[in-house]
């Protein structure tokens, strides 16, 4: 039987949605019994949402003060301790994921897979590379004891509701490193839903020409109900901040409705929006990238378009 210890990404009080997408990508492992490990000062809160996923057994709630901030360095130490007797660690392959997980492999001297896409063994799994160009199949050998690997969040549905997962405390024994401090969190405050979580999300690219023309896009959004992206282009000119970044180095999404407004669709770009259910594409160039994987394409001026949508959804 494979033990499958997954890694909680959490604010302290919230369960992240990527984190049962992490424990469906376990459950798919042949034989997988799935485990999660809340690290924080308090655990309880989010715990008892990880215990309500359907799938996990048990949920291991790893409490210290110096769990209050997320820091790898911090956290690893204790995970390490908590992974023991256990075949497989996954982690998202998000920004806490990839802080996290890397580390965690080297302390346990352990093979990582990073981005899973698909499991197709107990040892096997699937990872894009090329910017999503090519599909590798991974396969580790046995003699690895233990595997680690960050879960690709926009290839798995999250796992439902309805389990009732026992909880554990779990107390590590290991020396915390000290070279490590939190000073801050420096993020833009914003009343619309997550990037990374939404259903909708509206995207802008270069051609909005500044900050002030993202302002149409944010009105749009409103209307959605969406998140608002960027093209790596448009942080890269100062429009917007670069946690908006769509693609390959940016953040990695699948909303069921993703509505990209002035972005021609450079490979690095798509890579971010390959699993979106629909894609509605806005540009003057017919001749865009972005119109080979859109569903709906409009063909025109983005600033008579936009404004018309706007009105409409009034």
């Amino acid at each position: 039987m494979a033990k499958v210890l997954v890694i909680a990404e959490h604010d302290g009080a919230t369960l992240n949605p990527s984190t049962a997408k992490c424990v469906s990508c376990a459950r798919a492992i042949p034989g997988g019994e799935v485990t999660v490990a809340v690290c924080a000062a308090d655990a309880t809160a989010v715990a008892q949402q990880a215990a309500r996923l359907q799938g996990v057994h048990r949920v291991l709630k790893i409490e210290d003060p110096a769990n209050e901030h997320p820091l790898a360095a911090v956290l690893a130490p204790q995970l390490v301790q908590a992974a023991a007797g256990f075949s497989h660690v996954l982690g998202p392959s998000t920004t806490y994921g990839k802080d996290l997980l890397p580390r965690l492999a080297a302390l346990l001297d352990a093979p990582q897979v990073s981005d899973i896409m698909a499991v197709e063994g107990a040892r096997c799994f699937r990872r894009p590379i090329y910017a999503g160009n090519v599909i590798l199949t991974v396969e580790v050998d046995e003699s690895a004891p233990v595997i680690v690997g960050t879960v690709r969040t926009a290839s798995f549905q999250a796992a439902a509701a309805g389990g009732t997962a026992l909880i554990e405390s779990f107390r590590p024994t290991s020396k915390l490193p000290t070279h490590t401090r939190f000073v801050g969190v420096s993020q833009a405050k914003t009343d619309r839903p997550d990037l990374q979580t939404a259903r909708r999300v509206v995207s802008g690219g270069r051609a909005l020409g500044s900050a002030q023309g993202f302002e149409i896009l944010y009105r749009l959004a409103e209307k959605l109900g969406a998140a608002v992206g960027a093209s790596r282009a448009a942080v890269d000119a100062g429009y917007v901040p670069n946690e908006m970044q769509v693609g390959q180095t940016g953040k990695i999404i699948a909303p069921e409705l993703y509505v990209a407004v002035g972005i021609s669709g450079a490979i690095q770009h798509l890579t971010g929006i390959k699993d979106a259910r629909t894609i509605v594409a806005i540009n003057k160039d017919p001749e865009a990238p972005i119109f080979e994987v859109a569903d709906i394409g409009l063909v025109g001026d983005l600033f008579e378009i936009v404004p018309q949508m706007e009105k409409l959804l009034s």
